[in-house]
Protein backbone atom coordinates (compact mmCIF):
# COMPACT_ATOMS: atom_id res chain seq x y z
CA UNK A 1 0.00 0.00 0.00
CA UNK A 2 1.31 3.96 -0.75
CA UNK A 3 1.70 5.81 2.01
CA UNK A 4 -0.65 8.78 1.61
CA UNK A 5 -1.44 8.34 5.73
CA UNK A 6 -1.85 12.41 5.15
CA UNK A 7 -4.29 11.81 2.48
CA UNK A 8 -8.38 11.73 3.42
CA UNK A 9 -10.54 10.27 0.69
CA UNK A 10 -14.35 11.84 0.96
CA UNK A 11 -17.07 9.41 -1.07
CA UNK A 12 -20.67 10.82 -0.86
CA UNK A 13 -23.42 7.88 -1.04
CA UNK A 14 -26.47 7.33 -1.69
CA UNK A 15 -27.92 3.65 -2.18
CA UNK A 16 -24.81 2.82 -3.94
CA UNK A 17 -25.07 -0.74 -2.33
CA UNK A 18 -24.14 -2.56 -5.88
CA UNK A 19 -21.39 -0.99 -6.45
CA UNK A 20 -20.04 1.07 -3.16
CA UNK A 21 -17.78 -1.94 -1.94
CA UNK A 22 -15.90 -2.29 -5.06
CA UNK A 23 -15.11 1.31 -4.93
CA UNK A 24 -13.82 1.39 -1.36
CA UNK A 25 -11.96 -1.86 -1.65
CA UNK A 26 -9.80 -0.05 -5.17
CA UNK A 27 -9.56 3.03 -3.19
CA UNK A 28 -7.94 1.61 0.28
CA UNK A 29 -5.37 -0.29 -2.17
CA UNK A 30 -3.54 3.90 -1.97
CA UNK A 31 -5.41 5.56 0.75
CA UNK A 32 -5.65 4.27 4.09
CA UNK A 33 -7.85 6.27 5.33
CA UNK A 34 -11.33 6.86 3.21
CA UNK A 35 -14.86 8.28 4.84
CA UNK A 36 -17.81 7.52 2.71
CA UNK A 37 -20.96 9.23 3.92
CA UNK A 38 -24.25 7.27 3.82
CA UNK A 39 -26.73 10.15 3.05
CA UNK A 40 -29.99 8.39 4.59
CA UNK A 41 -29.38 4.96 1.71
CA UNK A 42 -32.24 3.21 2.40
CA UNK A 43 -30.42 -0.16 0.70
CA UNK A 44 -27.23 -2.03 2.03
CA UNK A 45 -24.88 0.38 1.11
CA UNK A 46 -23.95 1.16 4.95
CA UNK A 47 -23.23 -2.36 5.49
CA UNK A 48 -21.25 -2.87 2.45
CA UNK A 49 -19.19 0.44 2.91
CA UNK A 50 -18.12 -1.49 6.52
CA UNK A 51 -17.48 -4.43 5.08
CA UNK A 52 -15.01 -2.92 2.85
CA UNK A 53 -13.39 -1.57 5.73
CA UNK A 54 -13.81 1.86 4.81
CA UNK A 55 -14.74 4.59 7.92
CA UNK A 56 -18.42 5.31 7.89
CA UNK A 57 -20.28 8.21 8.80
CA UNK A 58 -24.35 8.03 8.42
CA UNK A 59 -26.67 10.56 7.80
CA UNK A 60 -30.32 9.67 9.52
CA UNK A 61 -32.44 10.75 6.09
CA UNK A 62 -30.84 11.82 2.77
CA UNK A 63 -29.61 15.66 2.64
CA UNK A 64 -27.94 15.54 -0.80
CA UNK A 65 -24.63 15.20 -2.01
CA UNK A 66 -23.13 18.47 -0.72
CA UNK A 67 -24.08 17.62 2.42
CA UNK A 68 -22.49 14.68 2.23
CA UNK A 69 -19.04 15.76 1.26
CA UNK A 70 -19.13 18.60 3.62
CA UNK A 71 -19.95 16.28 6.32
CA UNK A 72 -16.87 13.58 5.21
CA UNK A 73 -14.44 16.39 4.93
CA UNK A 74 -15.58 17.57 8.53
CA UNK A 75 -14.92 14.01 9.90
CA UNK A 76 -11.29 14.09 7.74
CA UNK A 77 -10.36 17.58 9.11
CA UNK A 78 -10.52 15.99 12.69
CA UNK A 79 -7.34 14.55 11.91
CA UNK A 80 -4.27 16.67 12.57
CA UNK A 81 -2.40 14.95 10.03
CA UNK A 82 -4.51 15.29 7.05
CA UNK A 83 -2.94 16.94 4.68
CA UNK A 84 -4.64 16.61 0.83
CA UNK A 85 -8.40 15.57 0.25
CA UNK A 86 -9.81 13.44 -2.48
CA UNK A 87 -13.69 13.95 -3.26
CA UNK A 88 -14.68 10.47 -5.06
CA UNK A 89 -18.60 9.39 -6.51
CA UNK A 90 -19.44 5.95 -5.03
CA UNK A 91 -20.74 4.50 -8.35
CA UNK A 92 -17.47 3.56 -10.04
CA UNK A 93 -16.88 6.23 -12.74
CA UNK A 94 -13.76 7.92 -11.26
CA UNK A 95 -10.93 5.78 -11.54
CA UNK A 96 -7.92 5.24 -8.37
CA UNK A 97 -5.32 6.02 -10.73
CA UNK A 98 -6.37 9.31 -11.45
CA UNK A 99 -6.95 9.94 -7.33
CA UNK A 100 -3.35 9.11 -6.90
CA UNK A 101 -1.44 11.11 -9.61
CA UNK A 102 -3.78 14.39 -8.56
CA UNK A 103 -2.43 13.87 -4.47
CA UNK A 104 1.00 13.17 -6.13
CA UNK A 105 0.79 16.46 -8.66
CA UNK A 106 -0.44 18.53 -5.61
CA UNK A 107 2.94 17.30 -3.46
CA UNK A 108 5.05 18.29 -6.35
CA UNK A 109 3.76 21.61 -7.42
CA UNK A 110 2.50 24.83 -6.15
CA UNK A 111 -1.37 24.47 -6.33
CA UNK A 112 -3.93 23.81 -4.08
CA UNK A 113 -7.10 22.59 -5.89
CA UNK A 114 -6.98 20.22 -8.86
CA UNK A 115 -10.36 19.59 -10.41
CA UNK A 116 -10.57 16.58 -12.65
CA UNK A 117 -11.56 16.98 -16.28
CA UNK A 118 -12.65 14.52 -18.44
CA UNK A 119 -11.59 17.12 -21.74
CA UNK A 120 -8.73 16.92 -21.16
CA UNK A 121 -8.86 13.52 -20.32
CA UNK A 122 -11.56 10.78 -21.84
CA UNK A 123 -14.73 9.82 -21.49
CA UNK A 124 -15.60 6.58 -22.53
CA UNK A 125 -19.55 6.17 -23.36
CA UNK A 126 -20.51 9.33 -22.62
CA UNK A 127 -24.24 10.59 -24.14
CA UNK A 128 -24.31 13.37 -26.09
CA UNK A 129 -27.02 15.16 -23.90
CA UNK A 130 -24.43 14.71 -21.43
CA UNK A 131 -21.57 16.38 -23.08
CA UNK A 132 -23.76 19.24 -24.42
CA UNK A 133 -25.29 19.61 -20.63
CA UNK A 134 -21.69 19.75 -19.12
CA UNK A 135 -20.77 22.68 -22.02
CA UNK A 136 -23.65 24.37 -20.51
CA UNK A 137 -22.82 23.98 -17.03
CA UNK A 138 -19.02 25.65 -18.47
CA UNK A 139 -20.51 28.60 -19.18
CA UNK A 140 -22.71 29.39 -16.37
CA UNK A 141 -19.79 28.37 -13.82
CA UNK A 142 -17.88 31.31 -16.20
CA UNK A 143 -20.28 33.86 -15.59
CA UNK A 144 -21.37 32.78 -12.07
CA UNK A 145 -17.70 32.56 -10.15
CA UNK A 146 -15.13 33.99 -12.87
CA UNK A 147 -13.39 30.64 -13.13
CA UNK A 148 -13.12 29.21 -16.46
CA UNK A 149 -12.67 25.29 -16.43
CA UNK A 150 -13.27 22.59 -19.34
CA UNK A 151 -14.81 20.52 -17.06
CA UNK A 152 -17.31 22.68 -14.11
CA UNK A 153 -18.89 19.49 -12.75
CA UNK A 154 -16.70 16.44 -12.52
CA UNK A 155 -16.69 14.70 -8.98
CA UNK A 156 -13.35 14.27 -8.77
CA UNK A 157 -11.35 16.61 -6.92
CA UNK A 158 -8.24 16.98 -4.50
CA UNK A 159 -7.10 19.67 -2.35
CA UNK A 160 -4.79 20.84 0.15
CA UNK A 161 -5.73 21.80 3.85
CA UNK A 162 -5.55 25.38 3.35
CA UNK A 163 -8.73 25.31 1.23
CA UNK A 164 -10.29 22.67 3.50
CA UNK A 165 -10.86 24.62 6.24
CA UNK A 166 -12.64 27.20 4.16
CA UNK A 167 -14.88 25.16 1.85
CA UNK A 168 -17.92 25.49 4.08
CA UNK A 169 -20.47 24.17 1.39
CA UNK A 170 -24.11 25.35 1.98
CA UNK A 171 -25.83 23.81 -0.52
CA UNK A 172 -27.07 20.83 0.22
CA UNK A 173 -27.70 19.10 -2.97
CA UNK A 174 -25.92 18.62 -6.67
CA UNK A 175 -25.40 21.96 -6.79
CA UNK A 176 -22.15 21.32 -4.72
CA UNK A 177 -20.02 21.61 -8.04
CA UNK A 178 -20.47 25.17 -8.11
CA UNK A 179 -20.37 26.51 -4.45
CA UNK A 180 -16.97 25.05 -4.49
CA UNK A 181 -16.41 26.74 -7.48
CA UNK A 182 -17.63 30.08 -5.74
CA UNK A 183 -15.51 29.24 -2.29
CA UNK A 184 -12.49 28.37 -4.40
CA UNK A 185 -13.26 32.28 -6.33
CA UNK A 186 -13.14 33.85 -3.22
CA UNK A 187 -10.25 32.11 -1.28
CA UNK A 188 -7.50 33.04 -3.82
CA UNK A 189 -5.75 29.59 -3.56
CA UNK A 190 -4.24 28.68 -6.91
CA UNK A 191 -5.89 25.92 -9.04
CA UNK A 192 -5.57 24.18 -12.14
CA UNK A 193 -7.16 21.22 -13.83
CA UNK A 194 -6.09 17.79 -14.50
CA UNK A 195 -6.66 14.92 -17.40
CA UNK A 196 -8.68 12.00 -15.84
CA UNK A 197 -10.74 9.07 -17.00
CA UNK A 198 -14.61 9.16 -16.85
CA UNK A 199 -15.84 5.70 -17.10
CA UNK A 200 -19.91 5.36 -17.74
CA UNK A 201 -21.41 2.29 -17.67
CA UNK A 202 -24.92 0.93 -17.42
CA UNK A 203 -24.96 1.02 -13.88
CA UNK A 204 -23.51 4.30 -13.47
CA UNK A 205 -25.47 6.14 -16.29
CA UNK A 206 -28.95 4.90 -14.62
CA UNK A 207 -27.78 6.97 -11.49
CA UNK A 208 -27.88 10.14 -13.79
CA UNK A 209 -29.07 13.20 -12.94
CA UNK A 210 -32.48 13.85 -15.39
CA UNK A 211 -31.90 17.06 -17.68
CA UNK A 212 -34.32 18.86 -15.80
CA UNK A 213 -32.60 18.99 -13.16
CA UNK A 214 -29.37 21.15 -14.38
CA UNK A 215 -31.94 23.55 -14.50
CA UNK A 216 -33.24 22.90 -10.87
CA UNK A 217 -29.59 22.56 -9.82
CA UNK A 218 -28.41 26.00 -11.21
CA UNK A 219 -31.42 28.16 -9.59
CA UNK A 220 -30.66 26.49 -6.15
CA UNK A 221 -26.87 28.41 -7.23
CA UNK A 222 -28.50 31.34 -7.81
CA UNK A 223 -31.08 31.59 -4.92
CA UNK A 224 -27.52 30.92 -2.72
CA UNK A 225 -25.48 33.08 -3.72
CA UNK A 226 -28.24 35.89 -3.47
CA UNK A 227 -28.72 34.58 -0.04
CA UNK A 228 -25.28 34.76 1.12
CA UNK A 229 -24.63 38.35 -0.74
CA UNK A 230 -27.80 39.44 2.18
CA UNK A 231 -25.96 38.27 5.23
Amino acid sequence: MDTNDDVWVVVPVFNEAPMVREVMEGLRTHFPNVVAVDDGSTDASAAEIEAAGAHLVRHPFNMGAGAALQTGVNFALLDPRAAYFVTFDADGQHRVEDAVAMVERLRSTPVDVLIGSRFLGSATNMRRSRRGLLRVGRLFERLSSGIALTDAHNGLRAFRRSFAEVLKLSVADMGWASEFLTRLAESGLRYAEHPVTVQYTAYSLSKGQPSINSVNIGMDVVVNRLLRGRR
